[in-house]
């Protein structure tokens, strides 16, 4: 039996591509599903949301404006990587949700499927949610959808891959950028996968990853003016009725649901909620 200590890990923030400390200096425990000691994680502060949100609005225009196809190959990249940490990311699931390791090897799998389906939809959804407009006129009209902006994204508690990644893909995939709040209890497999992000091809900013308390950031994200549509679908009961209220005062878009079954098969729905429709009129024959 060896004597040596174990060297505990602290995971930290993803900001613009890079790995800070929470400017706070904490730090909070994270534990499995029987409640023993996995790592430190880092407890972001308002102060990191801040700079979370400055990150993905600077990402924004270069990311929004990259072609369909070519975000469809940076996300593919990404799930080949996922691929490659296949391992990794099945014991953090089983461990962080208490569940059988043939379970978690599952929700891994559909996770790196869901993100491929996902990668495959970004020259598709012009097509499939756009529209040629009757006129009467000498006109062309069409309705092209386009990214709405900043997104922020208090990801699932209870699902920490799979849902994540069933939140996280459609918003990147339709050009936005996001700050995603992880689950609170199981934030190992999220910090992994911002590992995944920054050694990819995805530009720095275009995702942001906070781990901390989601009661204590979700306010701050929901009452941001620079965001411009925020997913709740990982919020407290609680804490709705107020973060709602809080997007309100800046005219968000707000996805409200509750945590549905991530494995069903995902639909459009995502895809669609953070899209706006601009019209486009062009004369004929020009």
């Amino acid at each position: 039996m060896s004597d040596r200590l174990t060297v505990s890990k602290t995971y930290k923030l993803y900001l613009g591509g890079a790995f800070p400390r929470s400017e706070s200096g904490r730090t909070y425990p994270v534990t499995d599903a029987r409640g023993r000691f996995l790592a430190n994680a880092a407890q972001a502060s308002r102060k990191d949301v801040r700079e979370a949100v400055v990150a993905a609005r600077a990402a924004f225009g270069k990311w929004s404006r990259a072609t369909a196809y070519n975000r469809g190959q940076v996300l593919y990249r990404v799930a080949e990587m996922l691929e490659g940490r296949r391992e990794q990311f099945c014991a953090e699931v089983a461990a962080g949700e208490g569940v059988p390791a043939k379970r978690a090897a599952a929700l891994v799998d559909a996770a790196i499927d869901r993100w491929v389906w996902y990668a495959g939809w970004t020259d598709k959804v012009a097509t499939v949610l756009g529209a040629a407009n009757p006129v009467a006129g000498p006109y062309f009209s069409f309705s092209v959808p386009e990214p709405t902006g900043v997104v922020g994204v208090l990801a699932p508690q209870g699902s920490s891959l799979l849902g994540l990644v069933s939140v996280l893909a459609p918003v990147i995939a339709t050009g936005n950028t996001a700050v995603v709040v992880t689950s609170q209890d199981r934030p190992l497999p999220a910090v992994t996968l911002a590992e995944v992000l920054a050694t990819s091809d995805v530009p720095g900013g275009v995702v942001n990853v906070l781990t901390g308390h989601t009661a204590e950031l979700a306010p701050w994200l929901a009452a941001h003016a620079d965001v411009n549509a925020v997913d709740l679908v990982g919020a407290p009961q609680e804490l709705r009725a107020e973060l709602e209220r809080a997007a309100a005062g800046s005219v968000k878009r707000v996805l409200r649901s509750a945590e549905p079954d991530w494995t069903a098969e995902p639909g459009i729905t995502r895809l669609r909620a953070f899209l706006e429709t601009k019209t486009v009129w062009h004369p004929m024959g020009v």
